[in-house]
């Protein structure tokens, strides 16, 4: 068995850092498919919900992916006979579907989104046939389709029964829908409009489309047209479960680089009195990992210890180390575990040499510190006014009345919120109700929480890296 120097070296080196690409496909070894997320990847789920880092853009890319695919084929074995094409996207890619920019122009120049969308579907079955059509620009393509619904139609049917003939199925996937435009009425006719182009592949029997969608973008009126049950009856929400938290991490720990690896697939074995099983060049938790048992429990326990302290009054790590990275839904994501597991191994490394198991309580409180970090950068990325409205919060505790935090935005912006909301992203949602608006927004985002005497509380997730204080909680970082 390792050392617990050797094993706290053996997880750093085994997690993702800080600079890893979290929105790209993952390495195949580390793919991890947690049960809630099978109906996700089905072919008869069109509509995907999800809030920030839970995976709609990694299972974009993976699915986008042919040996990804393949390694999803064991839990979703429809997907070992289907082609794939992404038909919006985070990363531009200009041939395949246009940019914000491009879209607008379409917009502007009278285009419909509905055509606009069912032009991209058009270019790429085209291409399965090798069968040209006009697609010089966007524009060229939109302007085919609409004059010529006969030909379009034609082209169609002759697609479909390609697929028919081979036994495959055609799937064209849509993500990032917040990059389409930065207007939230232009982004409701984009995303009302993709559903119809949605709706008008359910005809064919061999084709489908699945688009995902940010928490906020479903909420509004975008599903208000017939037959948009049709829809809405095969949702699915991507959501993380704690043990699918922790089933993630040793899915990535016993997949560690060379000895790293070997080390804590060396304590999964002693602990499970079995190793891991090998498949394709990776290593797989057995069922009873993947779930919340005594033998998960077991494990995280050999790396943190039983308690958040000296005794059991402190929590329990494995209880602990999830909830307290929650936001205000009670929601945690996979990046924000994965980041705060790491930053504990390296702060044990650091401070606590002589301590008898991997993870330090202590470090395990500062890898909250770092997660909360890393949640707040994500938060800006796709909501950069959330910073510009918490900013000026700075040094408050929690929980508060909302009068004090209104004091401070009034202060900070006697204008109004509408005078800091220029950006090149979605503006909030309900920033025309002014301050409430904002409120509103914070709450439905999880940064908020309201409690039963109306006070504003903070999860720890945000309220950390955002420089919020509590009585007892995690300290802010200095």
């Amino acid at each position: 068995m390792a050392d617990v120097t050797t094993l706290r070296r053996a997880i750093v080196a085994s997690l993702p850092g800080e600079t890893s690409c979290f929105g790209a496909a993952p390495d195949l070894k580390h793919l991890y498919v947690p049960p809630a997320h099978i109906k996700a990847l089905r072919l008869d789920c069109n509509l995907v919900i999800g809030a920030r880092g839970v995976g709609k853009s990694m299972w974009t890319k993976a699915l986008g992916s042919a040996s990804l695919r393949a390694a999803l084929g064991s839990s979703v074995p429809e997907l070992d006979s289907t082609e794939v094409s992404i038909g919006f996207a985070e990363t531009s890619c200009i041939n395949q579907y246009p940019d914000a920019e491009t879209f607008a122009h379409l917009l502007k120049s009278g285009i419909s989104a509905y055509d606009v969308w069912r032009s991209i579907v058009t270019r790429w079955l085209a291409g399965v046939l090798q069968t040209k059509i006009p697609s010089g620009s966007w524009d060229e393509t939109a302007i085919w389709l609409k004059e010529n619904p006969e030909s379009l139609a034609r082209l169609m049917q002759k697609i479909n029964q390609h697929f028919v003939n081979e036994s495959r199925f055609g799937l064209i996937v849509f993500d990032a829908l917040d990059r389409s435009s930065h207007d939230w009425r232009t982004m409701d006719q984009i995303v009302r409009d993709l559903l119809r182009t949605v709706l008008w592949l359910k005809s064919f029997s061999k084709l489908s489309a699945k688009v995902f969608l940010r928490e906020d973008q479903f909420e509004r009126t975008v599903t208000d047209f017939p037959d948009a049950s049709k829809l809405l009856a095969t949702r699915a929400e991507l959501t993380w479960a704690p043990h699918d938290l922790h089933g993630l991490l040793w899915q990535t720990l016993i997949n560690g680089p060379n000895y790293h690896g070997q080390q804590l697939r060396d304590i999964y074995c002693s602990l499970l009195g079995t190793p891991p099983e090998e498949s394709a060049g990776r290593c797989l938790l057995s069922e009873n990992i993947k779930r919340d048992t005594p033998a998960q429990r077991t494990l995280f326990e050999k790396l943190a210890g039983p308690w958040m302290g000296r005794d059991k009054r402190r929590g329990v790590p494995y209880v602990w180390s999830v909830s307290h990275l929650a936001d205000g839904k009670r929601r945690t994501s996979p990046r924000s575990f994965l980041a705060a597991i790491r930053q504990a191994a390296e702060d044990s490394l650091e401070r606590y040499p002589d301590h008898p198991v991997a993870l330090h309580y202590e470090s395990i409180k500062r890898g909250i510190q770092k997660a909360s970090e890393i949640r707040v950068n994500e938060m800006a990325e796709d909501y950069p006014w959330v910073r510009i409205f918490m900013s000026p919060l700075s040094g408050l505790t929690v929980p508060c009345d909302y009068s004090a935090i209104l004091e401070r935005w009034q202060e900070n912006f006697p204008v109004g919120p509408n005078s800091a909301t220029n950006t090149d992203r979605l503006p909030p949602q309900h920033v025309a109700l002014e301050w409430d608006g904002i409120r509103e927004d914070l709450i439905r985002l999880g940064v908020f929480d309201v409690k039963k005497d109306n006070r504003i509380d903070m999860p720890d997730l945000y309220r950390v890296g955002f420089g919020l204080g509590r009585r007892g909680g995690v300290k802010p970082k200095d």
